[in-house]
């Protein structure tokens, strides 16, 4: 997707902890490099500043990782994000990594987030509300 069709942004700078004997960001770290988008994502979204955010829990259920190109030690990335599918319960947020100011695709992260319920650790329906905000925030 063109960096163009996406709302948000998130600027972060690979630390010397993230990267492995090649001096390449080890695999792992790009999930947790999706979590900083999608918490970032969803602040920029003010989901939390709704009155009814308390509560409301959500799961990660998938996330699939498309390496493209390395990155490397002290390089500024910027985390992309837009959600792609909002369903009844869950709804998908994709993730890319560009390097900073460029339109160089260095990684594609789809995460699909379910709203649980804590007591059942099962599925529950999303307020509508949800979705209303993240359409109006991703509307390009």
């Amino acid at each position: 997707m063109a960096r163009a069709a996406f709302s948000f942004s998130h600027r972060i700078r690979v630390r010397y902890a993230e990267i492995d004997g090649q001096m390449v960001v080890f695999n792992s770290r790009y999930l947790e490099y999706a979590d900083i988008a999608v918490t970032e994502y969803w602040r920029a979204v003010a989901l939390r500043d709704h009155p009814d955010w308390a509560g409301l829990e959500f799961h990660v259920a998938r996330a699939v990782v498309e390496f493209k190109v390395p990155i490397r030690f002290d390089e500024e990335l910027d985390l992309c994000a837009r959600t792609t599918r909002i369903g009844r319960s869950s709804m998908t947020i994709l993730i890319e990594i560009h390097g900073a100011d460029a339109d160089d695709l260095r990684a594609e992260i789809e995460v699909v987030n379910v709203h649980v319920d804590l007591k059942t650790g099962k599925s529950q329906p999303m307020p509508d509300w949800i979705g209303d905000k993240i359409r109006a925030f991703d509307a390009v």
